[in-house]
């Protein structure tokens, strides 16, 4: 490897030329990062006409864009993505390298990183920069990432300080999505496709896509139950109060395992993590795994029997009562106020 540098590379993740929301994302951390380490920010963007991406990675604080564009790399495939850019951080060893935790994500990260011999951590939380102590030897800048750990029951900071590129997988919805104040005008530097027989190894005969029909990211009202509701039956209440309110229904793993609530519409570590104006807890302990998936929320109000459940620890508003109880009065109440 070239000597380390103080960039930060995002890889942006595209479908038929469309970027995942959670490439800028991430640019938008990676740009706080480089920041904090007095670097760049780079994009680096693989595809077919993709290079009007480009002019949205500037939008989102990237100070240069890498861009590969051939029709060979139209469909992400594993063995092109992951030669390219593999190549690219052994020649110009960024110090930090992110991916979203999406199913393309997990599969490009980890071959990149076992190819360039670099520190990965999977699905973190949060990210920092900071200067370490450990062993008795001083490292600057290392990447703090942190994520859940031991099934969710305590939070760890995981560094890689013997590896120079240091790449973490951050999930959906983790960190904040908003365009730079000032964007720069960014430097784009394209680079040559350079065709490998390993490359069509796999080849892509057919694909069906299915547009997920369920937008927790983008709803302002979350009515979210849990098992803590005791049955499916009593899980339409969570139903009708979303309905009422014009929201959106999720619920906690336990719920999804219990049958309550269908996967897509799970909030947690293992779901979606969302953001919204409203949202309305219920039946949920709040164990850390869903706790990290909705604690940002603008207003949180939680409904548990239990007045020691962790979920009060994070709400704005608390109720302790039976959620059988509780909800038919918020309903009642509702409905009279929006007549």
């Amino acid at each position: 490897m070239s000597k380390i540098t103080n960039e930060v590379w995002v890889f942006i993740e595209q479908r038929n030329s469309k970027p995942a929301d959670v490439s800028f994302e991430l640019l938008c951390k990676g740009r706080k990062l480089a920041q904090s380490m007095g670097g760049v920010l780079k994009a680096v963007v693989m595809g077919d006409k993709v290079d009007h991406l480009t002019v949205d990675t500037f939008r989102y604080g990237a100070d240069e864009a890498i861009v590969i564009d051939h029709p060979a790399l139209r469909q992400y495939r594993t063995m092109p993505y992951g030669r390219l850019l593999s190549d690219l951080v052994r020649a110009h060893t960024p110090r930090i390298v992110l991916f979203g935790a999406t199913i393309i994500g997990r599969d490009l990260a980890p071959r990149v990183a076992s190819a360039t011999r670099s520190g990965l951590t999977a699905d973190c939380t949060d990210l920092q920069i900071s200067d370490v102590s450990y062993l008795r030897k001083e490292y600057k800048n290392l990447l703090l990432q942190i994520r859940p750990a031991f099934g969710g029951n305590i939070i760890a900071t995981i560094i890689t300080p013997d590896n120079p590129v240091q790449m973490a997988t951050v999930r959906e919805g983790v960190m904040e999505m908003h365009p730079a104040e000032n964007p720069l005008q960014g430097t784009i530097t394209a680079l040559p496709y350079v065709a490998d027989p390993m490359d069509e190894i796999i080849t892509i005969i057919e694909q069906h896509q299915e547009e997920n029909r369920v937008n927790l990211k983008a709803a302002p009202i979350i009515v979210a139950g849990g098992y803590g509701l005791g049955s499916k039956g009593n899980f339409k209440l969570i139903y009708e109060l979303a309905h009422t309110l014009g929201g959106e229904v999720a619920g906690s793993r336990a719920a999804v395992d219990a049958g309550f609530v269908p996967p897509e519409r799970q909030v947690g570590q293992t779901g979606v993590t969302v953001r919204p104006k409203l949202y309305i807890a219920v039946g949920i302990s709040g164990a850390i795994q869903h706790r990290a998936g909705m604690q940002e929320s603008k207003k949180i109000i939680a409904i548990n029997s239990d007045p020691e459940a962790p979920i009060f620890g994070v709400s704005h508003y608390g109720i302790v009562g039976d959620a059988t109880e509780v909800i038919p009065r918020f309903i009642e109440v509702f409905r009279n106020k929006l007549k």
